[in-house]
């Protein structure tokens, strides 16, 4: 729908209008900010009000989660992010323990500030996804072919040794389902061990 405003324009009042999917175009995710803003500024024509309700996106950098805040006058957070806050506001400002966080997903270098902030206030932090192997490999195992940010470790290692000063667990994952490729079609095989060949 990019480069359509004049269609946008004459819809009816009242109208609801899709656009497509933001992550076709590389100016979304680019680390070029001129290039984000380039795309910011043309989602910005389309509306007079910028509403986040992603809450599981909000923290990244990108053209339409972001960017796109500062060139509209009005650029507020939905319900569901209200809702959001409302429940994880007490547990880093007042946390009631023994607390367990759990977090997930692919990248550590995404999520540093939240774990550094759960840590202070939790008794355990349970590791899963794709960042658990960078949190294995820190601490000695193989991780065989499992997507693992390099770039990482020390920070994983500092993490540990973080958890460890303030006597928080850091749990990770004791086993693992594996295949010899990144595919559906795949054989899954069970590892009943810490360590991925």
């Amino acid at each position: 729908c990019f480069g359509k405003k004049a269609f946008i324009e004459s819809q009816p009042a009242g109208s609801v209008i899709m656009l497509e999917n933001t992550r076709f175009h590389k100016e979304e995710t680019s680390e070029d900010g001129a290039e984000r803003d380039k795309l910011a500024k043309e989602l910005a024509t389309y509306g007079e009000i910028f509403v986040n309700d992603a809450f599981g996106t909000a923290h990244r950098d990108h053209a339409s989660t972001a960017s796109i805040a500062k060139f509209l006058p009005v650029s507020v957070g939905g319900f569901l992010m209200e809702k959001e806050v409302q429940y994880l506001e007490p547990i880093v400002a007042n946390p009631v323990k023994p607390l367990v966080a759990i977090i997930g997903g692919a990248k550590v270098s995404s999520k540093i500030a939240v774990l550094e902030s759960l840590l202070k206030n939790a008794s355990a932090l349970v590791i899963g996804g794709g960042m658990a192997y960078t949190f294995l490999k820190a601490m000695g195992h193989t991780v065989g072919k499992s997507l693992v940010e390099d770039d990482q470790i020390e920070t994983a290692k500092s993490i540990l040794a973080a958890a460890k000063k303030l006597g928080a667990e850091i749990i990770l994952p004791l086993d693992h389902v594996c295949s010899d490729k990144f595919d559906a079609a795949a054989a899954a095989k069970a590892i009943d061990s810490l360590d991925i060949p």
